[in-house]
């Protein structure tokens, strides 16, 4: 139980278990938190000193369960990264509120909940780092995201909240914007653009590369902190300005 523990919330088969091998790596004890059970087993079996918590991130009655139950075998988080991520793409009046909600649930509520939860042993430890990741939409809307975008923002200025509060009290929050489409295994065959199928990869962000980021920043000198962190590949047009 004298091992540092992070939990990493939203562990999908790029950026999310990236993030679980980077932490593992860097002598950490890792939490992994993701709806997907065979996943998260697949992930256990190839990550040394991980351990995978089967919940949806939107259930909080399940999350606050789960949070006990890392506790309980691992230990209080030293970190939260909170890449947990629901998404809807359409217009106004083809959304729903359902979807809205949903959003808001897992991209907003599930990181307050998570905070609240895990927030008050990093105070009395003295040291901890929240780590959120994001993207564009938290700062644009555009006509694809009314039921998305509006989540994302909520998000980030949740995220800002927290840094002004939990700083001077040693916990570090930052949040990480992606300005890039992730070099997901699944990513080519997906995306709507006819030219993407044939870009270099280095077009794309790199999970890997993007763990390594998060992590340099989640260890950052306390003189030197930083919130707001902007990442995109060479090429990217910068589609936030």
């Amino acid at each position: 139980m004298t091992d540092r523990i992070a939990l990493i919330a939203g562990v999908g088969g790029a950026t999310g278990a990236a993030l679980s091998r980077r932490f593992a790596q860097g002598g950490y004890r890792v939490a992994m938190i993701a709806r997907n059970a065979g996943r998260l087993e697949e992930l256990e079996a190839q990550i040394p000193r991980a351990r995978g918590y089967p919940c949806d991130v939107a259930d909080l009655d399940r999350l606050g369960k789960t949070v006990e139950r890392v506790q309980s075998e691992l230990g209080a988080p030293h970190v939260l990264i909170h890449n947990a991520v629901a998404a809807t793409f359409a217009k106004i009046l083809d959304a729903s509120v359902e979807d809205l909600e949903r959003n808001f649930q897992v991209n907003t509520t599930s990181l307050f909940y998570l905070v609240q939860k895990l927030a008050p042993a990093m105070i009395d430890r003295g040291e901890g780092a929240i780590m959120v990741t994001g993207n564009t939409s938290s700062f644009r809307g555009i006509p694809l995201r009314p039921a998305f975008a509006p989540t994302k923002a909520a998000q980030r200025i949740l995220a800002q909240s927290l840094a002004k509060d939990l700083g001077p009290k040693r916990v570090h929050v930052g949040y990480i914007t992606i300005d890039a489409a992730i070099d997901a295994p699944w990513r080519r065959n997906t995306l709507p653009l006819p030219d993407w199928p044939d870009k270099p990869d280095d077009h794309f962000a790199h999970p890997d590369a993007i763990a390594d980021e998060v992590y340099h920043i989640a260890h950052q000198h306390p003189s030197t902190w930083s919130f707001d962190h902007v990442i995109r590949p060479f090429a990217e047009n910068w589609t936030l300005n």
